[in-house]
């Protein structure tokens, strides 16, 4: 009798998937982090916007997506691997997250907000995400102490 490993079960991964989170995952936090240390300051889940985007600068009308390659089928190794089981389900539903995403997109297009969409797979360069933020977002405002000690 072949045996299953442990994470194949659906019991097991139904409870993986259901520890997955939307908000305050490692990618956001580590984009956020960065964020601030620059001198930004932004709000964060700001559901009055289309898509509740992760980061929100409504000074400048920008707003930051940080994506899952894989949840939001972005075109890099990780966003291209396909799901073995239950496919069904699992196609169609990646798939609506992509169609989200580009409604959400125009939507705040619409409103005057510009996008822009870090992706999980960019943060293993961190100093090139630090300065796409710095050229998407514009020179950071600094407080008054702040600027004291720069």
């Amino acid at each position: 009798m072949a045996t299953r490993s442990i994470s194949s079960t659906p019991a097991t991964r139904s409870t993986i998937m259901r520890a997955i989170r939307g908000k305050d995952t490692k990618p956001e936090l580590a984009v956020r982090s960065m964020l601030h240390a620059q001198g930004y300051r932004y709000r964060v889940h700001c559901s009055e916007l289309p898509g509740t985007p992760d980061i929100v600068l409504p000074g400048r009308k920008k707003v930051i997506f940080v994506h899952g390659c894989f949840w939001h089928r972005h075109d890099c190794q990780f966003g291209k691997k396909q799901v073995k089981t239950n496919v069904e389900y699992w196609g169609p539903k990646l798939a609506r997250n992509v169609e989200r995403d580009a409604i959400n997109n125009k939507a705040l297009a619409g409103m005057g907000w510009v996008v822009l969409t870090v992706w999980e797979c960019q943060l293993d360069d961190m100093p090139a995400v630090a300065a796409a933020l710095a050229d998407f977002l514009g020179p950071a405002k600094l407080g008054k102490r702040r600027a004291k000690e720069v």
